[in-house]
């Protein structure tokens, strides 16, 4: 396939990605609105010639927001664009930024939308958050003379054969790119085997190893944690999806029989899925309030729901194991560092493709702990709450994990000021 082939067929597809968007927004109201921004229609920003960052949506941005707060430290007069794809990642750039950075979605992968975007916003250079290579949005780029970085990039081997499939298409879109700075090794070499030039390619780690957990999440958390009760254990299941959430529920009705007092704090990774397991829980017979509410948590509360956003590290920090969702189903997982660097110890299922080599790492080290199914789960979770030197043991080599790892913001800020200078 090529660059026209694949045009045709996206634009022959998007009257379904709209009905996509209207579908969702029957659980999620935000998908149904600004849709003028992903065909490239919005105000224009106050100011040109600056630095766009796309990233696809929460995880990317919280992991790309050091890096770009260091460069606006820098480069203060410098205009910054960030893009997003998802309502959830719009919200989290604004929590973050502030006004500080101009917003919009990132426009669909039209010849037309593209360029609307780009006479727009005007950018010298584009920063690309791991994975997300849109063919027409890097030619129309490379034809404008905006520099392109691919930052954090990863691409598990599941990605990589499927990228395969289209050679002629990845080929043109790799040559046209400047630089791509990969997670790991492997990730350097699945790159470079599907046709990426080596002299554009850097391996300088992930941007997520250098997680800094600022005091006032550690201060709220205590606060939280005295709300929800000290003398109780907390389990959090954080990020699940469809089919997950089920199986969490089954291994914690197992573990009411031995710590009646457990709390539950379940996080759904999609916002439109949070009334879906509200009534999940409820059908179980299960106690259950939701943050979103500002329901109190009592003695009697067995599942606080955290329907909010923009809080799942609070809710890390006051609880005391971690499982992190994704991973019983075949989704691929979610960012494992973020309860580790918290000190919490992590639970995780056989699907971690996504995130391969960072929990590998984590295994080995004996941070982390791989469950296969219900009964495993239940019982990982009651051996660490009932023995603490497993609790500290994997601490420990968790912080050790990250602490060996860092480095990769100002290894990136270093190639991306090249470019800025």
């Amino acid at each position: 396939m090529n660059r026209c082939l694949y045009t045709l067929l996206y634009y022959l597809l998007l009257p379904f990605i709209f009905l996509r968007l209207l579908l969702r927004a029957r659980k999620a109201p935000n998908y149904a609105k600004r849709w003028a921004e992903r065909l490239g229609y919005f105000p224009p920003p106050a100011a040109v010639d600056g630095l766009w960052l796309h990233s696809v949506s929460v995880g990317e941005t919280i992991a790309a927001a050091p890096l770009i707060k260091q460069i606006q430290k820098t480069y203060p007069q410098l205009p910054i664009v960030i893009t997003t794809m998802t309502p959830t990642g719009s919200d989290r750039v604004r929590a973050l930024f502030g006004h500080s950075v101009f917003h919009v979605y990132v426009p669909y992968d039209t010849p037309g939308a593209v360029k609307r975007f780009l006479k727009k916003v005007r950018p010298r250079l584009v920063l690309i958050m791991e994975t997300e290579l849109w063919p027409n949005l890097i030619h129309y780029c490379h034809r404008q003379g905006v520099r392109q970085i691919v930052m954090n990039a990863r691409l598990s081997e599941r990605s990589a054969r499927g990228y395969r499939r289209f050679p002629v298409l990845m080929q043109d879109m790799l040559a046209k790119l400047d630089l791509v700075a990969a997670q790991t090794e492997g990730d350097a070499e699945r790159l470079y085997s599907l046709g990426l030039d080596k002299d554009k390619l850097k391996v300088t780690g992930s941007l997520k190893f250098d997680i800094n957990i600022p005091e006032t999440i550690l201060q709220q958390a205590q606060a939280l944690r005295s709300d929800w009760g000290r003398s109780r254990s907390i389990w959090i299941a954080a990020s699940t999806h469809a089919g997950e959430d089920e199986q969490v529920l089954r291994a914690f009705q197992w573990l009411l029989k031995i710590r009646p007092d457990l709390l539950l704090v379940l996080v759904p990774r999609h916002p439109e899925r949070f009334n879906q397991v509200a009534t999940l829980c409820q059908s179980q017979g299960l106690q259950l309030v939701r943050r979103s509410a500002n329901e109190a948590v009592e003695p009697d509360t067995q599942v606080m729901l955290g329907d909010s956003m923009g809080e799942l590290l609070l809710f890390y920090a006051a609880s005391d194991v971690a499982f992190v969702g994704g991973t019983l189903v075949a989704t691929g997982g979610h960012n494992f560092l973020e309860p580790v660097a918290l000190g919490i110890p992590v639970i995780c299922g056989p699907h971690r493709f996504n995130f391969s080599q960072v929990s590998e790492m984590l295994l080995a080290a004996g941070a982390m702990q791989e469950v296969t199914d219900t009964v495993e789960l239940g019982e990982a979770v009651a051996a660490i709450l009932e023995e603490p030197k497993i609790s500290q043991r994997m601490l420990s080599a968790g912080l050790a994990v990250i602490e060996a790892n860092r480095g990769a913001q100002q290894r990136l800020f270093e190639l991306i000021r090249v470019y800025l200078d």
